[in-house]
């Protein structure tokens, strides 16, 4: 069915939440004012449970179905935190605390599963149970980790996960998403080049750490150009370098890399984890110099199970009335793929328009897809889980 009246009524008092986040931005697990109003909501739809500071920051909300015999629990996810960026979009409603935005959307998500939750908690129009989880700290700060480690899954039973994501480009309103790996690992790593430090003029007397440091940003890239199947994706990027001194004429002791690798197979994930320490560490010793690598926590693919897709894919169309768009992996990452790592189900992509980028400072979340956005968990919901006459 198209998108349910209830949501275009709703359009205003949804457009008004989101606006309230998105001016009130916090950061990964700190979104304490943002859960607040998440919980407050929540109660006043009269859902059956709502659990706070789940995972940390978390908001987890249970409503039951007006029967159970599938005894089926989907879970919906919404993320709620906000990046370090400083916003420029002159809106009236722009960020009013400094440094911070909603560069990514989360405030819409939020909103969405929130338009989601009254909707479904008025009807309980499907036969089992809705798990509502809106997670804090998406943003690399382990926030699907903190809710899994603290039995999200065994605590309510899920079965399946499902969430949702806006995509600047793709048509306003319009999903997106495919079967199998839909967005990339995100790991991390940070490489100490270490040698002898020395006057600038006097190089011979030193170890050069910034030209071997260099040598590796070089080297590195014979990883994915020499090493990777070249009809299969990765990236090595180093993004940051620093050394132990500020000045013109000091050769450091030490310098160090920083950057981020991305995969869509586990295999290839192996492959680098394997070959960027041997590279870093040979190209070192090959200037006299030594390195050390050290990686950071990371997450998998985020891969949409054939049923899980399925199941997305027919509930989008019945509320737009065309299929979903079929696309190609992306290589930004998502630890949503921890869940669906856990149980599974699909990762969706909702259509913002013609926007800025995510991530950029003149990002805005289009509030005219709300509607659709609440509809498609309201449809996942009923198609699901259908109450039998």
């Amino acid at each position: 069915m198209p998108i349910r009246n209830r949501f275009a009524e709703l359009q205003d008092k949804l457009t008004a939440w989101r606006r309230d986040i998105h001016t009130h931005p916090e950061l990964r697990f700190t979104e304490t004012r943002t859960a607040g109003l998440v919980a407050k909501r929540l109660r006043s739809f009269g859902v059956d449970e709502v659990h706070e500071g789940f995972g940390k920051t978390g908001v987890v909300a249970v409503i039951r179905g007006r029967t159970d015999e599938s005894g089926t629990v989907l879970g919906f996810r919404a993320d709620m935190d906000a990046l370090p960026i400083t916003e420029a979009t002159g809106l009236d409603y722009a960020s009013q605390t400094p440094g911070i935005m909603h560069a990514c959307g989360h405030d819409g998500h939020t909103t969405m599963l929130l338009g989601a939750a009254q909707y479904l908690a008025e009807t309980r129009n499907f036969d089992g149970t809705v798990v509502l989880i809106f997670q804090p700290a998406e943003e690399g700060g382990g926030g699907a980790r903190a809710m899994l480690k603290e039995g999200l899954i065994e605590k309510f039973g899920i079965d399946e996960f499902y969430g949702m994501h806006n995509w600047p480009g793709v048509e306003a309103g319009h999903f997106a998403l495919r079967e199998g790996p839909q967005m990339s690992a995100a790991g991390a790593f940070e490489i100490t080049v270490r040698g002898k430090g020395g006057h600038g003029a006097m190089p011979h007397l030193a170890v050069d750490t910034t030209l071997a440091a260099s040598q590796i940003v070089s080297a590195l890239q014979s990883v994915v150009a020499r090493n990777v199947d070249p009809l299969k994706s990765a990236i090595i990027s180093v993004c940051g370098i620093t050394s132990d001194t500020d000045t013109y004429n000091v050769i450091p002791d030490e310098v160090s890399l920083k950057g981020t690798t991305r995969y869509l197979d586990k295999e290839i994930g192996a492959l680098i984890h394997e070959r960027l320490p041997a590279i870093a560490r040979s190209t070192a010793e090959a200037y006299g110099a030594s390195a050390r690598v050290r990686w950071l926590e990371g997450v998998p693919p985020t891969v949409n199970s054939p049923e899980g897709a399925s199941h997305a894919a027919k509930a989008a169309e019945a509320v737009t009335g065309k299929p979903p768009l079929e696309i190609d992996p992306v290589m930004p990452a998502e630890d949503f793929s921890e869940m669906l790592e856990a149980r599974h189900g699909a990762y969706i992509f909702i259509g913002n328009g013609p926007s800025a980028d995510l991530h950029n400072p003149a990002y805005n979340f289009n509030d005219d897809i709300l509607p659709a956005g609440a509809s498609f968990f309201a449809e996942l919901a009923e198609s699901r889980m259908p109450v039998r006459d």
